[in-house]
């Protein structure tokens, strides 16, 4: 793992080849340490990583936001190329606001990213609470509340801070012709899932995997694992045309 004062690299094992990039961006209060894991886990199966720091969104200025976000993106997603340029396809993972914005510049025609990870998109519902209200919504995984509650950068309470209402319309109405892979929660009291149900139903190449007893960091509550091999399987599918790579003949469960 390698620090920069704008992002976090991940670096799989020598040797194999890298088979994708992967740019992952926070939500809420939430810093690159919140993706350590993640990171690692994906980098693991020889996946460039590089996790960003949290979108703003201004609701003063939402399309500013969104245009400052896109120029972002496309640095962070430059500086990853190697000596043979940067490693396809490129996925944008985003959790709760960072999805909001990686949906919203799909839809807005101005990114280069070959998929997408849309993890925890939330409704116009804002949190409320103290802390241990926060920690409630977000994880019930005692590893992920240490992890947030030991991050002095962590911004507690930023559950409550509105999403502007025309990137909220924007992601949950985008029309982009990319694979998309939508995560949440069924435990997720932010989520709102008939939208998502209509969102990924409107997208052509959208599947919507809702993850049994999970909350709001769907990428870091109990079912972690479970869900970074549900990511991976879809950058597995991603390089052979969207044809899984494993499927069931037969099961007695």
């Amino acid at each position: 793992m390698t620090e920069h004062a704008e992002y976090t690299d991940h670096h799989g094992p020598e040797g194999p080849a890298i088979r994708g990039t992967v740019v992952v961006v926070p939500g809420r209060g939430e810093t690159r340490e919140t993706y350590t894991r993640l990171g690692r886990r994906l980098a693991a199966d020889a996946y460039r990583v590089r996790v960003v720091d949290a979108v703003h969104l201004d609701a003063d200025d939402p399309d500013g936001s969104l245009t400052r976000f896109g120029a972002r993106i496309a640095e962070a997603v430059a500086g990853t190329a190697g000596p043979d340029g940067i490693a396809r396809p490129v996925v944008l993972v985003g959790a709760d606001t960072g999805a909001v914005a990686v949906a919203a510049l799909l839809g807005s025609g101005e990114s280069a990213a070959d998929a997408v990870v849309l993890a925890g998109l939330p409704a116009r519902t804002a949190a409320s609470g103290d802390w241990d209200d926060e920690l409630n919504v977000r994880t019930f995984c005692p590893a992920h509340r240490s992890t947030l509650t030991g991050d002095s950068g962590f911004r507690r309470g930023a559950l409550d801070e509105a999403v502007p209402d025309s990137l909220l319309t924007a992601a949950y109405e985008s029309e982009a012709d990319v694979p998309a892979l939508i995560l949440t929660g069924d435990a997720d009291p932010l989520a709102d899932r008939d939208a998502l149900t209509r969102t990924a139903k409107s997208l052509p190449r959208a599947r919507l995997s809702v993850v049994r007893d999970a909350h709001h960091d769907v990428l870091n509550d109990m079912q972690h694992r479970s869900v970074a091999a549900e990511i991976v399987t879809f950058l597995e599918a991603l390089r052979n045309e969207l044809v899984p790579l494993v499927t069931v003949e037969s099961t007695a469960w």
